[in-house]
């Protein structure tokens, strides 16, 4: 069983105390946070310990779940790395990129897990949609959230396209070749809603939106590839495939979906397909991924280098935005 204590107790890490308590793999030790008022709450209702300091936790752990705002996660995992304990840490993995790739380099020479806490990977729709994924040449994401003052300490870039931005550049295999981005401050000091266009080596185009002051909640994404369309509801865990068949001639079947391709060379039928989505918890399922990897010495399903990938993604984006803000 792993040892495994938790850093930052608020929202989330409330979430991820009462998770990791389900996990077997995991003997939760407690956790850390220096929140007087929410740490007595999460004692009271879990009936764990509270750490003095992180640096404990740390010590008597095998593991750790770093869960606090952006801006401590490079602080806290470094502790953890230099004293040989695998991490969890969420997304985005680091406030910077300079951060990142200092992480990178210390769980390699650690020889320890990281995996960051790009959830929808775990997604139970898009988990169906995955075998239905095959070199999509064009892809359209919109995240959209009602506003709500936590997470606005950091860009909407970091606060949700990010989670876009990683399923992105796990579907294509490409390097990201050319990036557009804008977006607008509405409601705080960074931007609240932004658009960005990533163009890749094989000609690849993503286009993704995302807004944290919408007046309702969305999170799809829709793939277009040769002869297939996968739509991609991350909100409804819901999934829809449309795949297109070649035939040699029209089909018989009067109610047979078909077109025929350009210049009469042939028939195509149309599929609607839409697989079965076994229902999970995602956040329970990445950290059982995470339990997994270090019992069987696996890779991590979302490595430091993913994260690390998606982040300097994103900074661009920032960048590209700041670019053509008005002077």
């Amino acid at each position: 069983m792993i040892k495994i204590g938790v850093i930052g107790a608020g929202h989330l890490g409330n979430i991820h105390i009462k998770l990791l308590k389900e996990v077997p793999q995991f003997q939760l030790t407690g956790f850390y946070d220096t929140d007087d008022e929410q740490a007595a709450k999460i004692e009271k209702e879990y009936g764990i310990k509270r750490f003095n300091s992180a640096d404990e936790l740390i010590f008597v752990n095998d593991a750790v779940d770093i869960v606090t705002p952006t801006l401590y996660h490079a602080d806290y995992a470094v502790r953890a790395l230099t004293q040989f304990k695998h991490v969890f840490v969420e997304k985005p993995l680091t406030e910077n990129v300079d951060e990142a790739k200092h992480l990178e380099k210390l769980t390699h020479e650690s020889n320890v897990k990281l995996q960051v806490g790009h959830v929808e990977r775990f997604n139970p729709a898009f988990i169906a949609a995955q075998p239905f994924i095959d070199s999509p040449m064009f892809i359209e994401t919109h995240r959209l959230a009602e506003f709500n003052p936590r997470g606005t300490d950091v860009s909407v870039v970091l606060d949700l396209m990010i989670h876009d931005i990683d399923i992105v550049l796990s579907c294509v295999k490409s390097n990201v070749r050319k990036i557009s981005a804008s977006g607008v401050a509405v409601v705080s000091d960074t931007p609240d809603i932004a658009n960005a266009r990533l163009e890749f080596d094989n000609g690849c185009v993503a286009n993704l939106t995302a807004s944290r002051i919408s007046l309702k909640k969305m999170r799809k994404t829709r793939m277009f590839q040769r002869n297939a369309y996968v739509a991609v509801d991350f909100l409804e865990k819901t999934t829809e495939i449309v795949r297109l068949k070649d035939l040699p001639a029209k089909p018989e079947d009067p109610f047979a979906l078909a077109v025929e391709t350009q210049g009469g060379k042939g028939w195509k039928q149309i599929y609607f397909e839409n697989p079965e989505i076994v229902d999970s918890n995602a956040i329970k399922a990445e950290l059982e991924s995470f339990a997994n990897s270090i019992i069987n010495d696996v890779p991590t399903t979302v490595s430091v280098h993913d994260g690390l990938a998606a982040l300097q993604v994103a900074q661009q984006v920032i960048e590209r935005i700041q670019m053509n803000q008005p002077l």
